[in-house]
């Protein structure tokens, strides 16, 4: 049987450090697991710009249409501010994800306890804290139809169209209530229904998708405005959160925070299933290319290595590894070992980029 293939785009900025640090971990379950990956690289982003006059080749596009999942580092950065709108290296990512139609991005928010007090919430409010959120991710009003800027009269005006079908909708409700009965069997769905009549169908298709196939799932329905202040009150309540693209990008980053860090978080973009079962799938870490100490060894490794992690579990049914790597994330942070951006009053064991991976790498050796 051929082995799993994983493209590797590590992208711009901190994108290459911290993907050194996923190899490492890739390398080590080949060596020490027997389990091996068929693994090639590419460029994707403003290094892609810079190479090709595209942020994503057509070629590129075509090998992340055929491997089992792709896992990507970051993009952009202040040098691509100026170019046009339809190479910024951004499009790269978001050609990626139209492309392999990936709808459904799952954003976990989980707080370590060794982290707690990195929040600028109080311990007891995140302490165990373990929540995704599901975030409709092809549709909305990112990709929405008309868009642009135009001229009215004496002034130019800016339009961006919020709109979803009842399919659309339906798919990504299936996939919060497939992975809630994973979980602990609760969805809550978030939209603007008072104010939105996208909000409106929202509502009534994720009830009827609840009722026709999940009627064992707690389900409950919010405002998305109210649903931030509630992130922030007591983040705990909710188990699995479903909302468009919009609200889905502002609440998970609200979300991001209650852990400590970004640096922290991982994220997998899932499609609909290929061949072989598995879904289309892309994984990334939620922070950005950093560019700002891009090259200096500070860069947390930690999401991109726990985006690997959600690789194993949802692409490549190895959710016991999943689970190793995690566990061995963990034990590193309860030991004290810190990159820069997790460095608090208490202190700790300062380390780089590097000597991050090889403390998780370790721990992941004294795991057998």
């Amino acid at each position: 049987m051929a082995n799993p293939s994983l493209l590797i785009l590590a992208g711009d900025g901190i994108g290459p450090e911290v993907m050194a640090e996923v190899k490492k971990i890739i390398g080590w379950m080949g060596d020490r697991r027997g389990i091996r990956f068929d693994v090639s690289e590419d460029l994707v982003g403003g290094c892609a710009y810079d190479a090709h006059g595209t942020p994503l080749t057509d070629a590129t596009m075509a090998k992340a249409q055929e491997v089992d999942a792709v896992l990507l580092g970051a993009v952009g950065g202040p040098k691509y501010d100026k170019l046009d709108f339809s190479v910024k290296p951004e499009r790269g990512l978001l050609r990626l994800r139209k492309e392999m139609d990936l709808f459904s991005n799952l954003r976990p928010a989980q707080c370590f306890d060794a982290l707690a007090d990195f929040s600028s919430l109080k311990r007891d409010v995140v302490a165990g804290l373990d929540i995704v959120i599901v975030r409709e991710l092809t549709s909305g009003v990112y990709f929405g139809e008309p868009r642009g800027i135009f001229k009215e009269g004496n002034e130019r005006v800016g339009i961006n169209t919020q709109r979803y079908t009842e399919s659309e909708i339906a798919r990504v409700a299936r996939s919060a209530f497939e992975l809630a009965r994973k979980r602990r069997n609760k969805v809550c769905s978030m939209e603007k229904a008072n104010v939105m009549e996208s909000g409106i169908l929202w509502r009534e298709v994720v009830q009827e998708v609840h009722d026709r196939d999940y009627p064992d799932v707690e389900l409950s329905h919010m405002y998305a405005d109210n649903g931030a202040m509630q992130l922030v009150r007591w983040p705990k309540q909710f188990d699995v959160i479903v909302t468009d693209n919009l609200f889905g990008d502002l609440l998970s980053d609200c979300a991001a925070m209650l852990t400590g860090s970004l640096g922290m978080l991982p994220s997998a973009s899932l499609g609909a299933p290929m061949a072989n079962g598995r879904p289309k799938a892309l994984y990334e870490p939620v922070h950005g290319s950093a560019p700002d100490i891009a090259g200096q060894g500070k860069a947390n490794p930690i999401a991109c290595i726990l985006s690997f992690a959600m690789a194993l579990r949802y692409s490549f049914d190895l959710g016991e590894e999943a689970t190793r790597v995690e566990k061995a994330v963990e034990k590193v942070l309860a030991d004290g070992v810190r990159t820069a951006d997790l460095m608090g009053p208490e202190g700790g064991t300062p380390v780089s980029t590097a000597q991050m991976g090889d403390a998780i790498v370790a721990a992941l050796d004294a795991s057998l």
